[in-house]
């Protein structure tokens, strides 16, 4: 995958994209991360790239022109067709189901903002997806270009080194994750439960499920109406119900 970020601060990018999960991704060749100054595809000598409002208004608007250059010169370095991702407010929310999706491409295209915000024709005419992380505001799209560059790289094949890890992740099967446990098996008389020490597979499994299930239905119980459950589901949540009922829950 090929992952190129338009940004007026590219410095920003350096340290996460040479740490951690990003940079091993790159360093295995399995996704290149470019950080791009839309700035330097200003016309003007100055390298300005925003403008007032026409009808007036406090703040500056980003002009379409440089953007546009940028990403139209980054189209012609590759043949793929790639999603063009407008970073703001306004977009849908980031959810792993859409980073799934986006796991799937060649190339992606970050545009991240700052100032009042893009002019229109940005938004009408050359971006694909508009992504928002959340119902909040920042100084600028770098940060949200980042978290979603990370969730989405991820899921790439070869990237973890536990392949199951990205699937079994709290919201990628829809719920939240069980909890987790390591050694030592008592830590200050804290003990690890006795299903995870019992070796039988089949019911630490079972014990999974419903602790995934418990932790949704008390902390996320909105999520329960989006995923497919089963009857033993149904069972467990049902019985999960009664018991909070039972402790004033």
């Amino acid at each position: 995958m090929r992952v190129d970020v338009l940004t007026l601060f590219p410095e920003m990018m350096d340290g996460v994209f040479h740490s951690s999960i990003l940079g091993k991704a790159q360093e295995k060749g399995i996704v290149s991360l470019n950080a791009v100054n839309f700035r330097e595809y200003s016309s003007s000598k100055h390298g300005t790239v925003d403008d007032t409002p026409y009808g007036g208004g406090g703040g500056m608007v980003l002009k379409p022109e440089p953007i546009f250059s940028a990403v139209e010169d980054l189209l012609s370095q590759t043949s793929a067709a790639p999603r063009v991702i407008l970073m703001c407010p306004q977009g849908e929310t980031f959810t792993q189901q859409k980073a799934e999706e986006l796991a799937a491409e060649e190339h992606l295209i970050f545009i991240c903002g700052h100032y009042e915000g893009y002019d229109e024709r940005i938004r009408e005419h050359l971006v694909t997806d508009e992504l928002s992380i959340g119902d909040y505001v920042l100084t600028g799209g770098e940060l949200p270009a980042m978290v979603a560059i990370d969730s989405v790289v991820r899921l790439l094949p070869g990237v973890l080194g536990n392949e199951t890890s990205a699937v079994t992740d709290s919201f990628s099967t829809g719920m939240l994750e069980y909890p987790h446990y390591t050694r030592p098996a008592e830590f200050r008389g804290w003990k690890v439960p006795d299903i995870l020490l019992s070796g039988h597979h089949a019911n630490i499994e079972l014990w999974r499920r419903e602790q995934a299930l418990k932790r949704t239905l008390e902390r996320r119980p909105d999520l329960l109406e989006q995923v497919e459950l089963t009857d033993q589901d149904r069972k467990m949540i049902k019985r999960l119900r009664q018991e909070q009922q039972e402790n004033g829950d």
